[in-house]
């Protein structure tokens, strides 16, 4: 679309079992009269969990066999989670991931409007219940699981043979463009949205840099000065934690200690406000001066003190092992903070993995990914968000990277997407997605019309609600 997409800023300014699915082969354009859920469960290895009635859509969540070593696939297999919301065997699919669990309730991501497709959700390995049992956490890394995705398509693209995308948000971002990597001939484009890229991760300082000059100077120094008073009035704060964690049954025993728990949580506080608040909350921030449970109610509204208890913790065990071997994890400098640290380097991915996990970093993993971005991706796009802290180390494009883009959305948090760019961009996003997917109107393509998306909004299918989970520091 190289040539024919440059009108765009222009009219914007005027207006399984083991193996299973490995050979593809080629459907028919029209509906088989065969019920999609039979075809789907013909699938070797795929099983049903449940269907759930969605207007416009069938909607299926199912099991997939997969080897737990896809290198040694004889070695013993798990049941993986993914589900599918299908409109139609001759539209194409969108291959999205969270990098976590797959919500087992119907949603659609932006690009699955935009190309008014079917979409498939993978659940990423390890999160519970497509955990192997026994786990052997070695075999939990980027290339296994994006052999996971692949062997999915591969299995899925005998039913759906029209284009495919992949894409995902934060960790999911990441996830589908190591899939990327891995298989760059699986996928007819890419649409990676905050996706972090931690390339080297002993350097870190373009975080520090991003808090330095986020937003205004006084809301900036407002964050700060909670955040300190948080650790300068530790005692009664704690006190407030400890009768909450006792009335909760919750225990400290992966962190060590409440108080550990208590400064991860206020360490977390100003990343936590940027990742998912904007510039007009910088008015409800409490004054330093303001009563110690107004300060408790604001840092658990925003960090949460429940996450670093046993309780919380335990459902991303995966997230924070591939952080502390593959992924890397953000570190700060917190000069606002100088002598009220108790635990100085603690607040790292090992502190919050069982210590009977084994975990060993593998220095060259991003870096690789960074290179194949930068030198021979094509057909993908990045969407950050400019308040979003993860955005600090985003993934950049080189020489070598064909039709691909990174956008950046104007006042946009953690939740940053297509629909909040700058209209020129938003267009030429737009226009891109429909095209990749093969499903671009001629008029879009003759440079006659605007890009939109192909699907109505659906207030229900459309929703992208935060959960209160997300809002953690150490987890994208």
């Amino acid at each position: 679309m190289r040539k024919s997409l440059r009108w765009l800023l222009a009219l914007v300014v005027l207006i399984g079992t083991v193996g299973a699915g490995s050979a593809a082969g080629a459907v028919t354009a029209a509906e088989p009269n065969e019920d999609i859920k039979d075809r789907i469960l013909a699938i070797p290895g795929m099983s049903l969990i449940e269907e759930k009635p969605v207007v416009g859509y069938r909607y299926f969540v199912l099991n997939y066999t997969q080897p737990i070593d896809h290198r040694r696939p004889s070695k013993g297999t798990f049941k993986q989670r993914l589900t599918v919301l299908h409109k139609a065997t001759d539209r194409p699919t969108v291959f999205h991931t969270s990098g976590y669990n797959v919500s087992t309730n119907p949603g659609r991501s932006e690009p699955t409007r935009i190309v008014d497709g079917n979409q498939v959700s993978m659940e990423y390995r390890f999160f519970t219940p497509s955990r192997p049992d026994p786990a052997d956490w070695s075999k939990l890394d980027i290339w296994q699981a994006a052999s996971d995705q692949h062997r999915i398509f591969k299995a899925l693209k005998e039913i759906y043979g029209k284009n495919w995308l992949a894409t995902g948000g934060s960790k999911g971002g990441m996830t589908a463009t190591y899939f990327r990597r891995f298989y760059p001939n699986d996928m007819d484009g890419t649409v990676a949205y905050v996706a972090p890229n931690d390339v080297n991760n002993r350097e870190d300082s373009a975080y520090d840099t991003f808090f330095e000059k986020v937003s205004t100077k006084a809301c900036r120094d407002a964050l700060n000065a909670v955040q300190r008073e948080a650790l300068v009035r530790r005692k009664e704060m704690v006190d407030l934690y400890g009768k909450w964690a006792t009335e909760n049954s919750a225990t400290f025993n992966t962190v060590g200690s409440l108080d550990k728990a208590y400064e991860s949580v206020v360490l977390d506080f100003v990343w936590a406000f940027w990742q998912y608040s904007s510039e007009k909350d910088c008015a409800t921030v409490p004054k330093p001066t303001a009563s110690t449970k107004e300060l408790y109610d604001y840092v658990d509204e925003k960090s949460g003190f429940s996450f670093y208890t046993d309780q919380g913790l335990a459902p991303y065990t995966p997230y924070y092992y591939q952080a502390g071997t593959e992924l890397g994890a953000p570190t700060l400098e917190y000069p606002h903070l100088k002598g009220l640290l108790r635990y100085p380097g603690y607040f790292t991915p090992r502190a919050f993995v069982p210590r009977d996990i084994p975990m060993k970093w593998k220095n060259s993993v991003m870096r690789d990914i960074d290179r194949w971005v930068m030198d021979r991706s094509e057909r993908m796009l990045f969407v950050y968000g400019e308040n979003d802290p993860w955005g600090a180390e985003p993934f950049r494009l080189g020489e070598g990277s064909e039709d691909s883009y990174v956008y950046t959305a104007p006042g946009a948090n953690h939740g940053a997407n297509i629909l909040g760019l700058r209209a020129d961009e938003q267009a030429k996003a737009t226009a891109e997605v429909l095209e990749w997917a093969g499903v671009a109107p001629a008029g879009v393509l003759q440079g006659k019309i605007l890009p939109k998306p192909l699907a109505k909004a659906d207030s229900k299918l459309d929703r992208q609600p935060v959960e209160r989970e997300l809002r953690q520091f150490l987890r994208p």
